[in-house]
């Protein structure tokens, strides 16, 4: 399991990491809040832990901007901030849990170990839910949101979209597309298939700096983040 610890204290992380890579994590650290954020952000963790008081970006802030993007990852707020405010916040911020400083690593522990089992049962009553960056599908409702705006989509446009996110980061061809969205045999005369792949971008990555859907020239598309 993969952990990330955002603390400013060195010598309180370090602690933590001990404790958690002889438990069996992997520990990865950050000492402020920019550098945590753009990790967060950037790479896959199982858990993050995270102070409150960070320098760059405080870590109700960070919570908040985390879970725009990562709305599942488990976050236990790790303060020396005990009141119930204090609590309150971190909580409506999106935190899971919250462990006052100073603590008995044994403690963290069983947190840790809650929170990753509660995760896992979470992640099985919602496997009829897409997600991919800051987009979400939800296959029940049939809502799609992104960043969470929600997104209104026709009924042919939304399963076109399910089947690239289903197939994400990699190049549908236009055959591929016609036959199972569409389940017709492709005719190369029309392009359907690029009229509602405009009609997804005009929806789906209009009102985004980072674009998801793109062509590849001469092969077809795919969703990703980044460029080709």
């Amino acid at each position: 399991m993969n952990i990330l610890v955002i603390e400013d204290e060195e010598r309180l992380a370090i602690l933590v990491k001990q404790g958690l890579d002889e438990n069996g994590y992997t520990t990865t650290l950050a000492f402020d809040g920019l550098t945590g954020k753009y990790m967060a952000m950037q790479n896959d963790y199982d858990l993050i832990i995270m102070d409150i008081i960070l320098p760059g970006i405080n870590g109700i802030d960070l919570c908040k901007e985390v879970r725009t993007v990562k709305p599942d990852i488990p976050i236990l707020m790790l303060t020396a901030l005990g009141t119930t405010n204090n609590k309150v916040e971190a909580f409506d911020a999106g935190a899971d849990d919250y462990l006052v400083k100073p603590f008995d690593f044994r403690e963290l522990h069983v947190r840790l170990r809650a929170l990753t089992k509660r995760s896992a049962v979470n992640a099985k009553r919602q496997d009829y839910i897409l997600k991919y960056a800051d987009l979400e599908l939800n296959d029940q409702t049939k809502i799609v949101r992104r960043s969470g705006v929600e997104i209104i989509l026709t009924p042919k446009e939304f399963k076109l979209l399910e089947y690239m996110m289903q197939n994400n980061e990699r190049v549908l061809s236009r055959t591929e597309i016609a036959d199972k969205v569409w389940d017709t045999h492709f005719d190369t005369g029309t392009n359907f298939i690029d009229v509602y792949i405009n009609y997804l971008r005009k929806k789906v990555d209009k009102n985004f700096e980072q674009k998801l859907i793109h062509t590849k020239p001469g092969m077809g598309f795919i969703l990703r983040t980044g460029e080709l």
